[in-house]
């Protein structure tokens, strides 16, 4: 399992909510209170929107906690749009290919959870990408072939519907196959203007998911950054969370149920 956040909202540096905070992503890599895995030491990455309509992206296969590149990047980067992420590995290689968020021209993607039982569905669910997407594809997780499932479903056109299809054809399969193990699943997701947040299972052990809202601005993450439980709403399990700028800067939100 694995831990994340993003923010979406007035421009801020990276370095405050990575490192700064008592339970910054940093802590929690190195101990978690709310995964089933307490270390996440398989790896960390940094994606962020500038002026660029490409994403930057960095990613190591190393501790984030003792990565000086990570470190110097989050003292330097300001941002209104970014997503942080450290990773337990659920099986996949800890390689730098196999590290979170992963980008697709103006995309950004990372996801906490896994598929139960990847390997019998992996090669029915890799027959559903596009050509172009099957082609992208560089490292061996289910997190990186579920964004493509995501792309080749019409995430550019509506990303609710490609949600949708995609979550229906992973449990269409394991239905199929009579697969017992969960899927499980956080996905954050955006295209530099909106940001999209999605808390999934197929039992009731959804992975952990919560939001802190300000006045423009809105932080998503797997657990908080901090002990004010005031600060923290826990996103309802099954759920989908779109976030959109109004013309004024203010954050607009939107909850439903999923699927």
């Amino acid at each position: 399992m694995c831990r994340w956040l993003a923010y979406f909202g007035t421009p801020r540096i990276v370095e405050d909510l990575v490192y700064e905070r008592d339970r910054s992503l940093t802590v929690q890599a190195l101990q978690s209170s709310e995964a089933k895995l307490g270390v996440h030491g398989d790896g960390g990455g940094l994606g962020w929107y500038s002026h660029q309509k490409e994403p930057g992206l960095y990613r190591n296969p190393g501790p984030a906690w003792s990565d000086p590149n990570l470190r110097e990047l989050a003292k330097h980067v300001t941002s209104h749009l970014f997503f942080a992420h450290v990773r337990a590995s659920t099986g996949a290689p800890s390689i730098y290919l196999n590290c979170h968020p992963f980008r697709h021209r103006n995309w950004l993607f990372m996801h906490n959870g896994q598929i139960g039982n990847f390997p019998a569905v992996k090669r029915d669910l890799e027959k559903l990408l596009s050509d172009d997407c099957y082609n992208c594809i560089q490292g061996g997780t289910d997190s990186e072939l579920l964004f493509h499932l995501l792309i080749s479903n019409g995430m550019n056109e509506c990303p609710k519907k490609a949600l949708r299809k995609t979550v229906q054809q992973v449990e269409g399969l394991r239905s199929e196959k009579g697969i017992k193990e969960a899927f499980r699943a956080t996905f954050a997701i955006s295209n530099g203007e909106q940001f999209w947040a999605l808390r999934w299972s197929s039992d009731k052990k959804a992975p952990s998911l919560y939001q802190a809202k300000h006045t423009g601005s809105v932080i998503v993450v797997s657990e908080p950054l901090d002990e004010d439980t005031n600060s923290w709403a826990e996103i309802p399990p099954n759920s989908l969370l779109h976030f959109s700028k109004t013309a004024s800067g203010e954050i607009e939100e939107e909850l439903e149920p999923f699927l």
